[in-house]
């Protein structure tokens, strides 16, 4: 399609300053709701198409990683251990929480703003309410998961959650969407559908989840027969440090499924990002509590 009818309306070939692009395939304009309608039937194949090319572009993108509020290096999702801190809304690696405790001897106060940790469930309830009046997305998991639980004296609720979860996801959160797709997975508070779990581990992939990402790819594989869509989130979500991931891929290497060439290409990735999201303080963490995410697989 030339420039010139790109400007011009795809249904009566109308040139107007006003008009709109089709939302789906982004490829061609109409001057109104009448001719997108007139034009559905034609464009119908060719708009599911590029909608699905423009999906996949961003689907198969490397996400970037947030930084920790303290020491400012990279976290993973669900390879760094990482935990939200409802006073002041901060995500902090386990790195920077054990060594301030540990230097301070304090297990009592937040690592950056120095608020009490050590609060009632009415205080923890009272923080977290506050943060959602901010719309922080971390505070909507928060507290769909205390609903969930049923914990800080509020009745056992799924739906509840559910629709706190969904809020957290409309302000961008990758947990969430995670968090969604497994409900919708396992039919916990919602009618079991793994169509709609598939759709919210995407978004969840796309927003950085590693897990979501590696779920992705099983499911591509195991249930769609898909071996090179698989091959791909594997090769996003490895490259992101997750180590489950790197273990699958040496899996389809040792099994010749994929080059020697591509597994050396994804291994050096690993631990690139590995590298990055390691630090001293880190590491001595991981030690203290035990943990084998920040270890590169043998």
């Amino acid at each position: 399609m030339s420039m010139s009818e790109q400007d011009k309306c795809a249904a009566c070939g109308r040139d107007d300053l006003n008009l709109k692009t089709c939302a789906a395939c982004k490829t061609v304009k109409y001057c109104g709701i009448a001719c997108q309608k007139q034009h559905r039937s034609t464009h119908k194949a060719e708009c599911r198409k590029q909608a699905a090319i423009l999906h996949d572009e961003i689907l198969f993108q490397q996400p970037s990683m947030e930084d920790c509020s303290i020491c400012c290096l990279p976290i993973s999702i669900g390879v760094t251990n990482a935990s939200y801190h409802m006073c002041c809304g901060k995500e902090i690696c386990q790195g920077c929480m054990f060594r301030v405790r540990k230097d301070n001897n304090t297990k009592d106060s937040c690592p950056f703003c120095r608020a009490e940790m050590e609060v009632s469930s009415s205080e923890e309830l009272k923080r977290v309410n506050h943060r959602i009046d901010m719309k922080d997305p971390d505070a909507f998991i928060i507290l769909g998961w205390f609903y969930y639980n049923g914990s800080h004296d509020l009745t056992a609720d799924g739906v509840k959650a559910f629709d706190l979860w969904l809020k957290a996801a409309d302000l961008g959160s990758a947990e969430a969407n995670n968090n969604i797709a497994n409900l919708y997975l396992e039919g916990r508070g919602v009618k079991s559908d793994i169509k709609k779990a598939f759709t919210y581990w995407e978004k969840a992939a796309i927003g950085g989840c590693n897990a979501a990402r590696h779920n992705l790819a099983t499911y591509e594989e195991g249930n769609n027969g898909n071996i090179q869509r698989s091959l791909k989130h594997l090769m996003i979500s490895a490259s992101g440090g997750c180590n489950e991931s790197m273990l699958t891929i040496r899996e389809h290497y040792r099994r010749g499924n994929v080059s020697k060439e591509y597994y050396e290409n994804v291994s050096q990735a690993h631990k690139t990002t590995l590298d990055q999201i390691w630090s001293e303080q880190r590491v001595e963490a991981a030690a203290y509590y035990d943990r084998d995410s920040m270890v590169p697989p043998v």
